[in-house]
């Protein structure tokens, strides 16, 4: 099968690895060259995604099985006329398009589903996000409506947060819509991403809950399994199991919660798999996110999904501006038991920007808060210089 990869990050990275150990074509798709999935594909293509016309060209020049959308910066709306040519859309032209925008997904859930989440409010203008803030009280959290790896994201507590909480907003938002998400501060005690495996002709699977902290609104470290009762577990697999049935398509969706006192919070959902997941490359499960998200989308029958191992990542992050990063301290990592590592191998680097992951795993009965440390000091070994 040939699958056109639209977006070619870390995460396409790993899929095309996983797609080429099946014998699958991949052709990687991004705004620039070298890209990390670039590296490893059959071929790539160097396009704004944005420009309806351009994926046309693209779409028609390689004429593929499958597309496999990695980034939310996409034009999805033509997915659907890509469908009726018989091409398949991960997970489908639906759903790519709900999830690409939080506004399209949040009313999906809360409205149409009534599932629970955080009260929230659309802007789009400073004066809007000030009227929404108003209405679902302070401290709130404000996100563009098209970002990823939290970009744009940031926490307003005071009214003299509006106007800057608005412009990085804008600035952080990917695409060509200028409108943000207000949302309630949810007291959490804990967030989870539970990676959900829909199927096309057997049942949709669940792996064991990921765990996760951030920074920025973006992951720095992740750990499965995470701590969650069974009635907490049993509430989020049901509303992951709702969502995921209204968008159809088969592939892994990764599914966000928070846990709090009074239930369970559906916050977001990517229709892929997912940067907290890269936990799974620590050998946590029999199967990682992204041979589980191949595996679907082929129609394979998936058995089982068990936990095999505990396991943590930490985010290695370059702390700097480089047009030629470089690693040092991976001898150091590399001499660690139970401890791996991946370099994305992106070309460039800026602060804050995900270069790589450290990954430990141990026995299920070893603590998890202690796997956690040890991946935080592994991704503390490596040093992104310029």
């Amino acid at each position: 099968m040939k699958i056109l990869l639209l977006g070619s990050g870390e995460l396409g990275k790993e899929f095309t690895i996983a797609a080429q150990r099946i014998g699958q074509t991949i052709i990687a798709v991004d705004s620039y060259e070298n890209a990390p999935a670039m590296q490893v594909a059959h071929g790539f293509e160097v396009i704004n995604m944005l420009d309806g016309e351009a994926l046309d060209r693209i779409v028609a020049k390689h004429n593929p099985d499958f597309i496999v959308p990695e980034i939310e910066a996409i034009r999805t709306e033509r997915f659907y006329d890509y469908e009726k040519q018989g091409i398949t859309v991960v997970p489908s032209a639906k759903a790519a398009n709900f999830t690409m925008n939080r506004k399209a997904i949040r009313d999906l859930a809360a409205k149409e589903l009534g599932l629970k989440t955080a009260a929230y409010r659309y802007a789009t203008t400073a004066d809007e996000l000030r009227k929404g803030v108003e209405a679902v009280g302070m401290p709130c959290v404000v996100k563009p409506l098209m970002s990823s790896s939290g970009k744009g994201q940031s926490t307003i507590k005071t009214a003299a947060d509006i106007e800057k909480a608005w412009n990085y907003a804008v600035e952080g938002s990917r695409g060509d819509v200028v409108e943000v998400i207000v949302e309630a501060f949810v007291k959490f005690n804990s967030e989870i991403t539970l990676l959900t495996v829909v199927q096309n002709n057997n049942p949709t699977l669940f792996c064991a809950p990921i765990g996760h902290r951030q920074e920025r609104g973006d992951y720095q470290e992740s750990w499965q399994p995470a701590r969650i009762s069974d009635k907490e577990l049993y509430e989020a697999q049901d509303m992951a199991e709702k969502v995921t049935e209204a968008l159809g398509g088969a592939g892994l969706f990764g599914v966000e919660f928070f846990l709090a006192d009074d239930g369970v919070y559906f916050s977001e959902l990517s229709p892929r798999p997912h940067d907290t997941g890269m936990v799974t490359l620590a050998g946590t499960q029999n199967f990682n996110e992204f041979e589980l998200h191949l595996r679907a989308i082929l129609s394979l029958p998936i058995f089982e999904i068990t936990l095999e191992k505990a396991g943590a990542s930490a985010v290695i992050a370059a702390f700097e501006n480089s047009a030629n990063p470089s690693f040092s301290g991976i001898e150091k990592i590399a001499s660690l038991p139970k401890t791996d590592f991946r370099i994305f191998g992106k070309p460039t680097s800026r602060p804050y920007r995900r270069m790589g992951v450290a990954l430990v795993n141990d026995t299920l009965e070893t603590p998890i808060e202690e796997i956690v440390e040890r991946a935080k000091a592994a991704a503390a070994l490596i040093k992104v210089n310029s």
